[in-house]
């Protein structure tokens, strides 16, 4: 089995030979605080990583082995990998400088401040945000709507005011965590900050609870809200109601509601930024000879000119004739594309008309395909 070749102690933390203590405290924490198995369960190859640069700040934070590393390399360090420090792979330099750096690690894991201390919790609780679904026809997105809905949702409990306690006792401090909504215990060489399992993390016991909400401090039920739906939302548009989510535990803030927004297609239009599009038949006749065409809109009927000679797909904008501009004046424009239409079923009357048309139009006016042939003739030739 071949020997497993050890990286440059430097290289590994990323820093110069010349790097002082400060430089290699600074890298270690860096890769220290990415590589630790508590942030990466199960990836082994973190772990490796974690033990490597832990063997790596083991050696270079010891001013001795330091240097007899730089003299002999890792064959002056011999006993770096079975140190008697108990931490995987090996230990070395000052166990206060150490504390300080795992300090900082598990002060940022747990929320447990810079220097690895305690922090005391709030017994307040932020309430859920919640979410209601609201469907809306075409019309309803343009021009908006108002509606009132219902939802179920925690609300703070009256009879204790959130407190969660019956006749305004106040709750007791947690004799487990003495009030600090966390307990300490020692993980090898960690020394690890947990959420207390007696008071959950609140830092008090109720023993006494509100015969209402059984302690919770809340309770369920249905709120009526007034929805307000500005006019020119789009699909998946979401509106925010600030404090009308879940109340608080124990009196904490409110969280939010928020209204997800779907819109309906419609038939005729569709939407594409605040324009809309349309399309609109018409005969021949119409496109050889012009129009004036009553088409729909949202607001009503409009009068679309066609000029003669229209061809099938060409466009027309109606200015202002599109959807609002949300939360802002003006609107955007209508855009109707012209589509004509080829009659599939004509008398014999029709179609000898049609035929004498054909016949009588001049050269200019009637379509030619050979043109088409002709260039395809000359790409091969």
């Amino acid at each position: 089995m071949a020997a497993t070749v050890k990286l440059d102690y430097y290289e590994v933390l990323s820093v110069t030979k010349t790097a002082t203590d400060s430089e290699l405290k600074t890298a270690y924490r860096k890769l220290a605080m990415q590589y630790h198995p508590d942030r990466n369960p199960g990836d082994h190859a973190a772990e490796n990583k974690f033990k490597e640069c832990s063997e790596a700040y083991g050696v270079l934070s010891d001013p001795q082995k330091r240097a007899a590393y730089d003299r002999f390399g890792h064959a002056g360090v011999g006993g770096a990998s079975g140190g008697g420090s108990g931490f995987p792979g090996g230990f070395g330099g000052d166990p206060q400088d150490l504390g300080d750096i795992f300090g900082d690690i598990f002060g940022e894991m747990f929320n447990m401040g810079g220097q690895g201390g305690g922090r005391k919790q709030t017994r307040q609780q932020r309430g859920r945000d919640l979410r209601y679904d609201m469907s809306l026809e075409f019309e309803e997105s343009i021009f908006g709507k108002e509606q009132e809905i219902k939802i179920k949702r925690m609300e703070t409990c009256t009879d204790c005011s959130g407190v969660g306690t019956a006749n305004g006792k106040q709750p007791q401090t947690c004799p487990q965590c003495k009030g600090a909504g966390q307990v300490r215990f020692q993980q090898g060489f960690f020394s690890v900050a947990r959420a207390c399992p007696r008071c959950e993390g609140t830092g008090v016991q109720i023993t006494d609870p509100c015969p209402t909400c059984r302690g919770e401090s809340r309770v369920t039920r249905e709120h009526s809200l007034h929805v307000k739906v500005p006019a020119g939302v789009e699909d998946g548009t979401r509106i925010r109601y600030q404090g009308e989510g879940e109340a608080g535990k124990y009196a904490g803030p409110a969280g939010d509601l928020y209204v997800m927004l779907s819109v309906k297609a419609h038939k005729v239009f569709t939407r594409e930024g605040d324009d809309l599009h349309c399309v609109v038949p018409v005969s021949y006749p119409q496109a050889a000879l012009g129009d004036e065409l009553e088409i729909a809109t949202l607001d009503g009927p409009a009068v679309l000119k066609v000029p003669d000679g229209t061809q099938s797909g060409k466009t027309f904008k109606l200015k202002s004739k599109g959807v609002p501009h949300l939360n802002a004046s003006g609107k955007g424009d209508l855009i109707v594309e012209i589509r004509v239409q080829t009659p599939t079923k004509l008398s014999k009357q029709q179609r000898d008309l049609l035929k004498q048309l054909g016949e009588t139009m001049e050269k200019e006016n009637a379509p030619h395909s050979h043109g088409l042939m002709d260039r395809v003739k000359e790409i091969f030739s």
